[in-house]
């Protein structure tokens, strides 16, 4: 028994010195300024957790906010607020015991009751939220939503401070990534009531629960930065001091200033990427994104398929992916990207499976044939649209080559629209366009994030494009076929044959970011589908 408990007690003795070893080597090998200079391509929208929709935002969000799980590495579920959970045989009862030193930047205790008020706000018809339809399965969301049952009815209840209750209609396959996602975080209601319609309009009109808290931000400036949080729970884990970011919109004065060293990161563009493609800095990140036109349907011409027809077959989507953006992007082989989920029973990938000519293929030919054939039956010799983009150099380059193409066709004037990535946004949701260059990032590895968008009620369906078989195809996997993997996926991918031979799109790219990124940031987490970037863990190496 003596010696037993001396080598128990010299293993453990042991192990405590290599643990400390490690935890001194890796202090060590940090840099002494803890500080990132980062890029974005445009301007930070808002902070209002239920009104956000873009990934800009919803990146800032991630950061200095946190739901009850957070997303790590491949998009991992793990722990957040919440330091447990318990999900019901049936999958659809979810139980999470938060943790108590979970706290809100300005001191307060971040409750189970955040919750509960942030998702009725969500889903509350009065604020708005575009993101609301991806609580549909979550018990009375979608009759709340409609107007329906009060909000107080939705499937969320606290039960005391630190015990949360979730109640699911059906079990969600994904849920645990919803759970992830900004718009499932917290809110704390004394902030949101305190500051009314200012509310989330700039950092200091928002209180942060995250590794990091926002500063500098007024709604309008081109920079601001995140802080470390000292009020977050797990603020230990949290090694840098502080992230600077800034709207950076032109491509070459990015690269200045990463070579000048202002900057630790920056997107490259054209023929920056084969000029530096080599260079040990260089990193080319795959994204389940998509730039699409899409059409305000509420206009005549565009109820008329061959007119959307045409102007789909008018773009040479290769020509665009090689030679205009010359970044990595890809031809699109419809709406949903490459890679982002596989055949449960074949392993087969979406797009290869849902894949038809129609939708995303060039025929100048079959073009104007179509084109000639939507004016005639119109009543129509010509007609001028306006093309509705944001302001960053990628963006203009791809609206000027989709303004080339299709006026080859007869009769076709395009004019070109160039406004401020929030301005961009807030027109497509009021409908203020003709056609708009818009894009699309899958919020998780499920092709339903990308389909769910074109039903008739969808409130990201800006374009109002409408199909009755589509919608079915779309209720059945969610609904009928949820817990039926192989009629869930074949649903989807008939749903995608629907939307790309009727043209409710237009695909041009699937995207990447060539970036140039300072190669001593380590333990930055990046996925392609849901937030590109956590930060939590990341550092500066010396």
């Amino acid at each position: 028994m003596k010696q037993r408990k001396i080598m128990v007690i010299m293993v453990t003795a042991t192990l405590a010195v290599l643990l400390a070893a490690c935890g001194k080597s890796k202090n060590q090998s940090m840099a002494d300024k803890q500080v990132v200079n980062w890029s974005e391509k445009s301007e930070l929208p808002t902070m209002d957790i239920s009104t956000g929709t873009d990934e800009i935002s919803f990146t800032t969000m991630s950061n200095t906010n946190e739901g009850l799980l957070r997303l790590g590495k491949d998009n991992k579920a793990e722990m957040g607020v919440a330091k447990d959970m318990k999900v019901s045989k049936d999958g659809k009862t979810y139980t999470f015991n938060l943790r108590k030193d979970a706290k809100w930047s300005n001191g307060d205790p971040v409750t189970a009751q955040d919750f509960v008020y942030s998702w009725q706000r969500t889903n509350d018809p009065k604020t708005g939220a575009q993101y609301s339809y991806l609580f549909s399965g979550i018990k009375n969301a979608d009759q709340i939503q409609a107007q329906k049952k009060p909000v107080s009815s939705l499937g969320i209840k606290a039960d005391g401070e630190h015990k949360l209750i979730i109640q699911l209609d059906k079990p969600i396959s994904y849920f645990k990534l919803l759970l992830g996602f900004p718009s499932f975080f917290p809110q704390d209601k004394k902030i949101v009531e305190k500051y009314g319609s200012k509310y989330g309009t700039a950092s200091k009109y928002q209180v942060y629960n995250g590794p990091f808290k926002l500063e500098g931000w007024t709604g309008t400036n081109l920079k601001w930065s995140m802080v470390k949080n000292n009020e977050y729970w797990d603020k230990k884990a949290v090694k840098l001091n502080r992230i600077n970011d800034q709207a950076v919109k032109d491509p070459q004065t990015g690269l200045n200033q990463f070579q000048s060293k202002q900057l630790d990161e920056t997107v490259l563009a054209g023929t920056q990427v084969k000029n530096l493609k080599n260079n040990r800095d260089f990193i080319s990140r795959k994204q389940a994104r998509n730039a699409y036109l899409e059409f305000n349907q509420t206009k005549a011409e565009f109820k008329n398929e061959k007119i959307r027809q045409a102007i789909g077959y008018a773009i040479d989507r290769k020509q665009l992916a090689n030679d205009v953006l010359a970044d990595g992007s890809t031809n699109p082989k419809g709406f949903v990207t490459d890679g982002l989920a596989k055949n449960p029973k074949t392993g087969e990938d979406f797009a290869k499976e849902a894949y038809i000519k129609d939708g995303v293929s060039y025929d100048l030919g079959k073009a104007k044939e179509l084109w000639k054939q939507g004016l005639k039956e119109e009543g129509k010799k010509s007609i001028s649209i306006n093309l509705l983009t944001d302001d960053a150099d990628s963006d203009t380059k791809t609206a000027e080559f989709v303004q080339n193409e299709l006026e080859k066709l007869p009769g076709l004037k395009v004019s070109i629209q160039t406004v401020p990535y929030k301005t961009r946004l807030a027109r497509s949701v009021k409908g203020q366009f003709d056609m708009v260059l818009t894009l699309w990032g899958a919020d998780f590895a499920d092709p339903i994030t990308d389909l769910g968008l074109f039903t008739s009620d969808n409130s990201f369906n800006n374009g109002k494009w409408k199909n009755a078989e589509y919608d079915k195809l779309i209720n059945s996997a969610n609904n009928a076929d949820a817990n039926n993997p192989e009629k869930r996926w074949d649903d989807m991918v008939q749903a995608e044959k629907v939307l790309m031979k009727n043209q409710g799109v237009v695909p041009l790219f699937n995207g990447v970011i060539p970036q140039m990124m300072n190669s001593k940031i380590k333990g930055l987490v990046y996925n392609t589908a849901g937030i590109p970037y956590n930060w939590k863990n990341a550092y500066i190496e010396k």
